[in-house]
């Protein structure tokens, strides 16, 4: 019996869409994955690899969907959701790095660092948003520095 291709419901082999999400169907659908023992638990199980790998990239909160496929089965063996899980996490650190230390230390120097300091913020940003734009039209950026650690990181636990 074919299978969704979107969704993975069970449907007829004549049926033209699936019934419970809508999608068209063609005559040779895989059956989908198997869910793991944990998927009723969740809450992410349904969205695809590249919504994943988009969400490390949103501003200020890509931390946690980073932390998140890299400590879940069903990325292990996905090198790209990986890379771009350790390439948000990468930006996020070296924001926090930015924020904590190097804008202190300007401060101290500068007396209108303020300026400096909001440039390179909206900078970081733009990043982000740039990254999360790219990432779902489902191109790889990557950043200089960056994408090395995050090649490196990907590299090792394979």
């Amino acid at each position: 019996m074919p299978f969704c291709s979107k969704c993975g419901f069970e449907v007829q082999s004549g049926d033209l869409f699936c019934g419970r999400c809508g999608a068209p169907q063609s005559d040779a659908v895989p059956p989908p994955r198997p869910k793991t023992k944990n998927a009723a638990n969740d809450p992410f199980s349904s969205i695809d690899d590249n919504t994943a790998a988009v969400l490390c990239y949103i501003p200020f909160l890509g931390w946690i969907a980073s932390i998140y496929i890299l400590s879940v089965d069903r990325f292990r063996s996905n090198n790209t959701a990986r890379f771009h899980a350790f390439q948000g996490l990468y930006l996020f650190v070296g924001w926090l790095i930015y924020d904590w230390v190097i804008e202190g230390i300007l401060y101290e120097i500068i007396t209108r660092a303020w300026i400096i300091t909001r440039a390179v913020k909206l900078g970081l940003t733009a990043v982000w948003l740039f990254l999360l734009f790219k990432t779902s039209q489902r191109e790889m950026i990557r950043i200089p520095f960056i994408s090395d650690l995050a090649d490196k990181s990907v590299a090792e636990q394979r």
